[in-house]
C-alpha cells in the first residue's frame, strides 16, 4: 500500500460527523427491521442483515455497536437499545462452552457497558456495575476452560475441537485479562486456582509462535508476518502438526481477515501488558512476553501493508487463485467490483485499528519514526474506508461497510445480480470494527481519553 505521511487525524472530521450520521440510521433500522426470531445477524444479502448458522459470534457486535454510537454521539435512544438488549439477550453468550468468541461477544457488550460507567459517561449505579463485573469474569472462566496443553504450554481452543488454535482468538483471549485484573481465576478440580492470566499469557505466546510466521525457515511459504487461520495439534501429546485453512484459501496462504485479527490483537494486548506489574507475571519475564508481542505485531502490521493495494484494503487471501487474473493488483487500488477475487473490507476495518494502535504504542516508547509509520498507515485506510466505494450511504441497505466477505470457500456470501464475485454487502464484525475504529479516532481528535477494551476498568 501507498502510505499518506501527510493525512492528519483532524482531515477525517468531516468525513468522521457524516459516518456518525448514517451509522446512527443504520442501527435503528436493523433494530425495526430485522427478524430476531431468524438468530443473530451476521452478514447482509441484498442489503438485509440475515443469519447464517455457524457459531453464535456476533451477536455483542450488534449491541455493542449501538454503544459506540451512543460513546460517539451521547444520543441515549442507542445506550438504550445496548443496554437493554445485552441485559435481555446476551446472557447465554456468558455461559456458552461451545464457542473461542467470548471477547468478541461480551466485551463488545457488557465490557462497553462497564467501560462507559468508569469512564462517567452513564450514570454509576453499585449493583450495575457488579453485574457487568459478573458477567465479564463468568465469561473469562468459561473461555479459559476450553483448553488444550501443548508441549511447550497450551491454547484456548477453537469450535474444531481440542486440536485447533485459531489466530481469530488472540483477539477473543482479551476475555480473560480483563476477568483476572477483575479479580477471577478458574477454580479447577480439587478447588485448584486456575490463573487466567497465566492462561492468556499461554495463549499469546502459542499463537506468536504457530500462527505466525517470522522467515526463519519455518516451511517453504515462510515469509515474515504471514499468518495461518488454524494451527493443527496432536491432542495426546501436544505437537504441532501443520499449518490449516477454514475460511482462507489454504493453509500456506494468508486469509487477510486472520491476518488482521492477529495484527489487533497482539497490538492491544501490548497496550494491556504496559498496564500490568512485573510481580503479576510469575514465572517469566514481562520483558520477554511483551518482545514476543511486538516482534508479532510488527511482522503481522508488515504484511500487511506489503501485500496490499495501493488504497490499503485487501483481497480475501493473499494467494486467492483469481488474482493471477488481476496482473498487477498491488500496484493500484483495490477493485471491490473486478470479476475474479473479492476484496474484504472487514479485514480492513480490523486492521486499519491495529495499526493505529501498534503505532501509538511506539510513539509512547520514543520509536516515534517507526510508530509515526505505522499510524499514518492507519489514517490512510481509515481515510479510504469512509468513503466511496466502502461507506454505505444508501439507507435502506442496512450495512455501514461495505464490500465484506465471511466464507468464500464455502460461498456463503451474496453475489449481486450483474457480478460475478461477492461484493456490496456488510457484515457484522466489519460494521462494529470500523465503528470502533470511529470511535478512536473521534476521541484523538476531541482530546477524549485514549479508547482501549480497558479503559478505567483496571
Amino acid at each position: 500500500m501507498v502510505i499518506d505521511s501527510n493525512l492528519k487525524t483532524e482531515d477525517l472530521k468531516g468525513k468522521l460527523a457524516h459516518f456518525w450520521s448514517l451509522s446512527g440510521e443504520k442501527i435503528l433500522r436493523i433494530e425495526s427491521e430485522y427478524d430476531k426470531k431468524s438468530g443473530s445477524p451476521v452478514f447482509t444479502r441484498n442489503g438485509k442483515y440475515t443469519s447464517r448458522g455457524w457459531t453464535e459470534w456476533t451477536q455483542g457486535f450488534q449491541f455493542g455497536s449501538a454503544m459506540l454510537q451512543f460513546d460517539a454521539t451521547g444520543d441515549e435512544t442507542f445506550l438504550s437499545i445496548g443496554r437493554d438488549n445485552t441485559v435481555s439477550k446476551m446472557a447465554h453468550h456468558i455461559s456458552h462452552i461451545g464457542v473461542h468468541d467470548h471477547g468478541f461477544n461480551n466485551i463488545s457488550t457488557y465490557g462497553n457497558l462497564l467501560r462507559l460507567m468508569h469512564e462517567g459517561k452513564i450514570q454509576y449505579n453499585e449493583w450495575e456495575k457488579n453485574f457487568y463485573e459478573l458477567a465479564l469474569k463468568a465469561s473469562g472462566a468459561v473461555q479459559a476452560s476450553r483448553w488444550t496443553k501443548t508441549v511447550d504450554g497450551g491454547y484456548i481452543y477453537s469450535f474444531n475441537g481440542p486440536h485447533s488454535l485459531f489466530v481469530d482468538t488472540i483477539r477473543s483471549v482479551r476475555i480473560l485479562m480483563l476477568a483476572h485484573k477483575l479479580g477471577h481465576f478458574l477454580p479447577g478440580e480439587n478447588d485448584i486456582r486456575i490463573s487466567l492470566f497465566s492462561r492468556g499469557l499461554d495463549h499469546l505466546l502459542a499463537t506468536a509462535k504457530y500462527s505466525v510466521f517470522y522467515n526463519e525457515g519455518r516451511d517453504s511459504y515462510d515469509e515474515w508476518g504471514r499468518t495461518a487461520h488454524e494451527s493443527i495439534f496432536n491432542p495426546n501429546d501436544g505437537n504441532f502438526r501443520c499449518p490449516n485453512s477454514q475460511q482462507g484459501y489454504t493453509g500456506f496462504s494468508t486469509w487477510t481477515r486472520g491476518l488482521a485479527w492477529a495484527m489487533l490483537g497482539f497490538a492491544e494486548e501490548l497496550e494491556f501488558l504496559d498496564t500490568i506489574s512485573d510481580s503479576e507475571f510469575e514465572g517469566i519475564s514481562k520483558d520477554f512476553i511483551q518482545g514476543k508481542m511486538l516482534k508479532a505485531a510488527k511482522a503481522t502490521c508488515d504484511f500487511y501493508i506489503k501485500n496490499t493495494p495501493t488504497d490499503g484494503i485487501p483481497y480475501w487471501d493473499t494467494a486467492a487463485p483469481g488474482l493471477v487474473h488481476l496482473k498487477d493488483y498491488l500496484e493500484r487500488p483495490a477493485e471491490p467490483y473486478n470479476d475474479f477475487e473479492p476484496v474484504d473490507s472487514s479485514a480492513a476495518a480490523i486492521g486499519v485499528q491495529a495499526l493505529l494502535r501498534l503505532g501509538n504504542y511506539l510513539i509512547s516508547k520514543g520509536e516515534t519514526s517507526e510508530g509515526v509509520h505505522y499510524f499514518q498507515a492507519g489514517l490512510t485506510i481509515a481515510s479510504r474506508l469512509l468513503e466511496s466505494p466502502y461507506l454505505s450511504e444508501n439507507l435502506q441497505h442496512q450495512g455501514i461497510l461495505l464490500h465484506s466477505v465471511y466464507h468464500r470457500p464455502t460461498g456463503w456470501d451474496n453475489i449481486p445480480n450483474g457480478y460475478k464475485i461477492p461484493c456490496n454487502e456488510s457484515s457484522m464484525w466489519g460494521d462494529y470494527h470500523i465503528r470502533e475504529t470511529a470511535l478512536y479516532l473521534k476521541r484523538h481528535i476531541d482530546n477524549e481519553k485514549y479508547y482501549t477494551f480497558f479503559s478505567d476498568i483496571i
